[in-house]
């Protein structure tokens, strides 16, 4: 189900609980939200749904890859860009790495590790930095 983007700074910048089998809908939910703003959004956490929760989807070329409980585990090659979201007005300047590892489950709840470069890691490192309350 589409959700209504969250916009309240107060409960972005929680840090998000671990998902469980129990947040089955929320991947689901947030799948169904990234493709309805598919034209400006190309990755999406569960707290921009309302829902304080360890859970991001991904849009990787033309696939939406949902990570439960996503963890970054290493980190190679810093850089400065601006971002934007989709929950918040304007950009604003930070800190990327073109090269990461995350750890994550996917939406049958299986264990991966896996690495990303370039525009798909700055992508993950946004939606992470939302699951750790960080606004970006």
């Amino acid at each position: 189900m589409i959700k209504p983007i969250n916009r309240n700074q107060s409960t972005l910048s929680k840090k998000a609980d671990q998902a469980t089998k129990a947040d089955r809908q929320t991947v689901t939910d947030l799948l169904d939200t990234l493709k309805a703003h598919q034209a400006d959004c190309v990755g999406m956490a569960a707290n921009m749904i309302g829902i304080n929760k360890r859970i991001i989807v991904v849009q990787m070329g033309p696939l939406a890859i949902p990570m439960i409980n996503p963890v970054i585990t290493k980190k190679i090659d810093p850089f400065t860009t601006k971002e934007g979201c989709l929950s918040l007005l304007g950009e604003r300047s930070t800190t990327r790495y073109k090269k990461i590892e995350v750890t994550y489950l996917d939406q049958k709840f299986a264990p991966h590790k896996q690495q990303f470069s370039e525009w798909i890691a700055q992508i993950i490192q946004h939606e992470v930095d939302h699951c750790e309350g960080i606004l970006i």
